[in-house]
């Protein structure tokens, strides 16, 4: 074991929590939400993530307003550097993913996606945008906010890949407020840290084993102003986004502009 990392026994304690959460996750949402209201599955979400990063000994630090916390419909749009992202998010602001439709077929963590209402995208299908699009318009309407990783990847997280602008055409539709959001990942010690960055050909579990060797994992997640849709089009929305984001990811991080098309596979988790 090297230096400021966990011990083996203390590695194993933290997985065999970490299944046991995912079993009780299933239960709730397959025998209590079927019975409760949004704002109640909700509540159990907020909850539910806030304890699984608890476990992976994950502390965020939240910068910015909030957006408003109910029956306000908004899109979150972040960078992506680890499927903890989601969670991340998800126990600040809990709010509904649009996802890659392979994830549905996942054993178990596809299941739970699915109950706790993540939106699929079918992968390779340019016309499903438009229908995701009116999905994303009805959640919206509802109040309910609609999360997004517009870069269509991950980062090792000092960069910051092109956004795609077809899913901002929701936010335009609806008029719903946008919300950037910028996640940075920081060890124990105050320095920048790749340990959960989930990039390339990385498995889940490579991934995992990544995040329990290490004792703590800081994430400053900040939230800029929220940029009104009234008036701008889905390109315009993209590249405030991606600038807002930019500007908190790194000062010299790249800030291109958003591509004027895009593959329904982008902007996913």
């Amino acid at each position: 074991m090297t230096p400021h990392q966990t011990s083996t026994p203390i590695r194993y304690f933290r997985f065999t929590r970490l299944l046991l959460h995912l079993l009780r996750g299933l239960a709730i949402a397959g025998w209590i939400f079927p019975f409760i209201s949004r704002t109640a599955q909700q509540d159990h979400v907020r909850r539910w993530a806030a304890q699984l990063l608890a476990m992976l000994s994950v502390r965020i630090d939240v910068e910015g307003a909030l957006p408003p916390d109910r029956g306000a419909g908004c899109v979150l749009a972040s960078n992506h550097i680890s499927w903890l992202d989601i969670f991340i998010i998800q126990s600040v602001c809990p709010a509904r993913f649009v996802a890659k439709s392979e994830i549905r077929d996942w054993p178990l963590v596809g299941w739970l996606c699915a109950r706790t209402g993540t939106l699929f995208v079918e992968r390779g299908w340019r016309h499903h945008t438009a229908k995701i699009t009116e999905v994303m318009h009805e959640v919206l309407r509802a109040g309910d906010p609609v999360g997004l990783f517009p870069e269509a990847t991950t980062t090792f997280g000092n960069t910051l890949n092109k956004f795609h602008s077809s899913l901002f055409e929701a936010v335009v539709t609806s008029a719903a407020p946008l919300c950037p959001v910028t996640l940075r990942y920081f060890d124990q010690t105050g320095e920048p840290t790749i340990a959960a960055a989930y990039v390339d050909e990385m498995s889940l579990l490579g991934s995992l084993k990544s995040i329990l060797r290490e004792p703590e994992i800081v994430v400053q997640m900040n939230f800029a102003p929220a940029i009104p849709a009234k008036g701008k089009k889905r390109r315009e929305l993209a590249r405030a986004a991606e600038i807002a984001i930019a500007s908190r990811l790194d000062p010299s991080a790249p800030r291109k502009s958003p591509e004027t098309a895009l593959d329904p596979s982008v902007a996913l988790p």
